[in-house]
């Protein structure tokens, strides 16, 4: 088989052996739920990996609730009526940025009317400014603001200003939810400094498998009322028996993850050297978010002239894998959303390159011959034009 490069990790990262052996050694565990020393034994995977995603965001164990991935932990959190102990509290708008994953940008159960959008600016950040309007004109007596954001781009990587982001929520008397998924594991987080009341991670974006996700909470002061509900499963916040092997799995990639936190200027370096590339036989490419901090394993470009879709089957048929975009749903491709939340142009597409500890100097050398083949191609096609 001819060798390919995988670089497309925000999609989803490859499964670390470390994860596949605990997801194969999790499989015939028993019901962690059951008091018998079998069940036990498998509460104690759970608990185990509760403390390793607790450690990659420096929370509290307790404060952690597996979930089937971070869209339902989005959607648990998304909701107007919450929980301060048994007194109900009411959230009575839920504020969101034009450049957030479908996850947070769908509201969750709000009513399509209590959901406000916030614009970005050029460089993909959020305009602090009509945040901090939208807060001070926010009305109290219909509820707390709930402000939802992402901590990292999934297209651009571009970073959010979550210590701005969270001052002026505090000062509105506002809840913050960090959706934390592509960050986690490709910069510190710490939920203990005080800037999140909720992170939002996902298994399969750190080398865990799919079908794991989790809420961490700052405090257990609230919670939002139960999204799905039964046999109180997760100390009552989350029912469900749970998926023994893809959280032990995620317990194990976590670790890994933290580990490996201090080794990303590799990363770095290597996202680097792909752009130098993309410069030298692409002149007049377009990077988008470059000039603002954004995760240290992506990148955005778009090729004047080529549609990313092209440039994407072209890649694949190299032996490259990368994305025009995200990838939210099945077989999805379309115009994105986060260039047009930045002002580019209708129709405007791009290419999104991410990578991660596992990518290597070969991958990168296949991605430089693939990429030379589509610039020949292009400045041919200029030529006979």
């Amino acid at each position: 088989m001819a060798a390919r490069a995988y670089l497309d990790h925000n999609a989803s990262a490859p499964l670390s052996s470390a994860a596949r052996a605990a997801v194969v050694a999790a499989l015939d565990a028993a019901n962690p739920s059951s008091v018998h020393q079998e069940g036990r034994a498998a509460r104690r995977i759970v608990e185990d990996a509760r403390r390793a995603v607790a450690a990659l965001v420096n929370g509290k164990p307790e404060h952690v609730v597996f979930t089937s991935g971070a869209t339902e932990a989005a959607t648990t959190l998304l909701t107007p009526d919450w929980q301060m102990g048994r007194a109900a509290l009411r959230m009575g708008r839920l504020y969101v940025c034009q450049a957030d994953h479908p996850c947070l940008l769908s509201g969750g159960r709000f009513p399509a009317g209590q959901v406000a959008r916030l614009g970005v600016g050029g460089d993909g950040i959020l305009d602090l400014a009509a945040l901090e309007a939208a807060l001070a004109a926010h009305d109290k007596a219909d509820g707390l603001p709930l402000v939802a954001i992402h901590a990292a781009n999934n297209e651009t990587g571009v970073l959010q200003p979550v210590e701005e982001i969270s001052r002026i929520v505090k000062a509105a008397g506002g809840v913050l939810v960090l959706d934390a998924v592509q960050a986690a594991g490709r910069i510190p987080l710490d939920i203990s400094a005080g800037y999140a009341d909720y992170l939002i991670l996902s298994s399969h974006k750190i080398g865990g498998p799919k079908g794991a996700g989790a809420i961490v909470a700052a405090a257990d002061l609230m919670m939002p009322k139960l999204l799905v509900v039964g046999g109180g499963q997760e100390k009552g916040h989350r029912a469900g028996t749970e998926n023994l092997p893809a959280i032990a799995g995620f317990g194990a990639a976590a670790k890994e993850a933290l580990a490996a936190l201090d080794a990303i200027g590799v990363v770095r370096a290597r996202r680097d050297a792909i752009e130098a590339m993309v410069s030298e036989l692409v002149p007049d490419a377009v990077f988008f978010g470059a000039d603002v901090p954004r995760l240290p394993n992506t990148s955005f470009f778009a090729i004047p002239g080529m549609k990313a879709e092209t440039a994407q089957i072209a890649f694949d048929l190299a032996g490259v894998a990368l994305s025009a975009g995200s990838a939210c749903s099945s077989g999805k491709v379309g115009p994105s959303h986060v260039l047009k939340a930045m002002g580019v142009g209708a129709g405007q597409g791009a290419l999104r390159v991410s990578i991660g500890q596992v990518t290597t100097d070969e991958d990168i050398g296949l991605f430089r011959t693939a990429l030379a083949g589509i610039a020949a191609r292009r400045a041919g096609g200029k030529q006979a034009a």
